[in-house]
């Protein structure tokens, strides 16, 4: 991993967000976490997403065009797979199965046919900040870099998300993705809860939960657009 891309003087960051986040990529736990991260390198391990793509949320989804936050945990650990939003996955790559069970809760929520790809940049590019709690992981071990400091990182993005916007739609799935949003207000934003999209919990909530349609229509009530769930280049 690049040395610049946890340290505040070279990160390339979209301006909104940079200007927001202010000293935060200078703080003791960023820079404890910018030396985990180059010595990991160091150590020959293989880190993902690549660098270029590690805060690719933020510079897809700039803070003043902010409408909907999804959650997820960290990145997936399987070679091409991880390009900086979560859940999704480049073109080319077999999606994931929770990627697969958000398509069938599209296609039952909102008769979408199931896409041909698991790339959600679209989505990102509309304002849905699709933001990882975790931002890097090792290959091939899931939930190697928890508890470095990227969770304090991105609840800070969550706290500016939510404090610099009215009327965003929180889409907050199983357990960890609706604790790490604890603290929005429900008076000022609207937030969807229920199980995981995973294979293990799908079918006790997440399919049938109804989130697209509900975003939408909080969105279009406050005079937004709503999210053109649809992705690119057809359906299957």
């Amino acid at each position: 991993m690049p040395e610049g891309n946890v340290a505040e003087r070279n990160v390339a960051l979209e301006p909104g967000w940079k200007a927001a986040l202010g000293n935060e990529f200078e703080t003791p736990y960023m820079q404890q976490l910018r030396a985990f991260l180059l010595a990991e390198k160091a150590a020959g391990k293989v880190i993902f997403p690549p660098g270029p793509l590690i805060f690719n949320a933020l510079n897809s989804t700039p803070l003043d065009q902010l409408k909907v936050v999804i959650i997820g945990q960290d990145p997936y650990h399987g070679p091409g797979q991880a390009h900086g939003l979560s859940f999704s996955v480049p073109p080319g790559i077999r999606p994931p199965p929770s990627l697969q069970n958000i398509f069938k809760e599209l296609q039952r929520d909102l008769q979408l046919p199931i896409p041909r790809h698991g790339c959600l940049q679209s989505w990102a590019e509309q304002g849905v900040l699709l933001l990882n709690a975790v931002l890097t992981v090792e290959q091939a071990n899931a939930g190697a870099h928890a508890g470095q400091g990227w969770e304090t990182f991105t609840t800070r993005v969550i706290e500016i998300a939510a404090r610099e916007h009215e009327h965003l739609v929180f889409m907050l799935w199983g357990s960890y993705a609706q604790k790490k949003a604890a603290q929005v207000d429900l008076s000022r934003h609207k937030v969807l809860t229920s199980v995981h999209p995973s294979p293990l919990s799908a079918h006790r909530g997440f399919i049938g939960n109804g989130h697209f349609s509900a975003a939408n229509a909080y969105l279009q009530e406050h005079g937004r657009q709503p999210i053109d769930w649809r992705l690119p280049d057809g359906a299957v």
